[in-house]
């Protein structure tokens, strides 16, 4: 009986929920026994994925349109990862979410974890027989360049399945998400993750539709554009540096803002206003006569409007991302002197009144 009365008082009460157990014998501790049911360590797939995109994005509804899957299916799977983490990962505001402390720590985890399984994922399928090559660019290069020529590497390249993604979204390269970046501005910067090459350095000059010309005041001269409405993307980098080039000031000017350079163009074709010819994205409506190339004088070449190509610098080019490489500085290359002479013939053409816009 006093045994039994000295091992209670010398017994600790057991721990519930630390996972171990342990033996007393005669009031001392002899083993520890560690339980064997393990919870899970992993959060669900789903939620991860979700959580990813809204902390990418800042927003769950954006996320449910990019994952197709409701506003609400987003708040679940990051509700039921901040109950599983203890933790949340999000401030709810009326107007938006942000991230909290944590969640950003997460987030950077989480992104680098879908890179390396991304990656694990090209490394598998590199040694498959067919090659699976996802190109990211801006989509006024897919739709003006890229895509009409698309049969030429299809053709050449009979075991490479490419999937391309225009997006005005600056597309994470560094972690998987595309395996070749088509960028448009400046160049890779040091500490970026990115590896990159100079695909084409872009010639500056306006285009106008020569229905403009017929009904519009003269464009005879730079500072005749303040007479015409200047049709402007949300960066309007090309005009600032053409007219610092050209002498002129564009604060007086009447300018309509677009998010997307095709509908710049397709809004110039119109004839709705005189946009910012880049050569290479306005040849094929130069030959056609949709567009004319204005003010040969002043045709400007600057590395702050180029288009590049980029890479992750920690991964090696596969087989399949050195052959679409290869091919499109080739035909970049060939179609570049194109691209510049046809600005300028029709140009000079114009100005000289060889153009029959009657």
């Amino acid at each position: 009986m006093w045994r039994q009365d000295a091992r209670r008082q010398c017994s600790p009460p057991i721990q519930r929920g630390t996972g171990e157990r342990s033996i007393w014998l005669m009031g001392r501790p002899q083993v520890t026994v560690r339980s064997m049911r393990l919870s899970p360590i992993l959060p669900p797939l789903p939620a991860l994925r979700a959580f990813e995109v809204a902390g990418r994005l800042l927003s769950f509804r954006q996320a449910g349109q990019e994952l197709l899957i409701t506003q609400s299916a987003v708040s679940h799977h990051i509700r039921q990862l901040e109950e599983s983490l203890g933790v949340p990962l999000f401030l709810r505001h009326a107007r938006g979410v942000t991230l909290t402390e944590a969640g950003a720590r997460y987030l950077a985890s989480v992104r680098q974890a879908f890179g390396l399984i991304a990656e694990a994922t090209r490394d598998v399928r590199a040694h498959a027989t067919r090659q699976t090559l996802r190109v990211s660019m801006v989509p006024s290069f897919a739709a003006n360049w890229l895509v009409p020529r698309l049969d030429r590497f299809a053709a050449a390249h009979l075991d490479i399945d490419l999937i391309l993604d225009p997006t005005l979204r600056k597309v994470d390269v560094p972690n998987g998400e595309a395996d070749i970046g088509i960028r448009y501005g400046a160049g890779p910067e040091p500490g970026d993750g990115l590896a990159g090459r100079l695909l084409h350095m872009d010639r500056l000059a306006p285009v106008a539709a020569p229905a403009l010309l017929r009904r519009g005041p003269p464009l005879q001269a730079p500072g005749d554009l303040l007479a015409h409405p200047l049709l402007f993307t949300i960066r309007p980098l090309e005009w600032r540096v053409w007219a610092a080039a050209a002498g002129v000031g564009l604060k007086a000017a009447r300018t309509v803002q677009l998010t997307d350079y095709n509908i710049v163009l397709q809004a110039a074709v119109e004839g709705q206003g005189v946009a910012m010819g880049r050569a290479l994205l306005v040849q094929d409506r130069l030959r056609s006569g949709t567009l004319v190339s204005l003010f040969p004088e002043v045709v400007v070449e600057t590395p702050q409007v180029a288009h590049w190509l980029v890479w992750a610098a920690a991964r090696a080019p596969t087989p399949a991302m050195t052959a679409f490489i290869d091919w499109i500085v080739a035909a970049v290359t060939d179609a570049a002197p194109a691209a510049s002479g046809g600005m300028l013939d029709v140009a000079l053409a114009a100005s000289g009144g060889m153009l029959d816009v009657g």
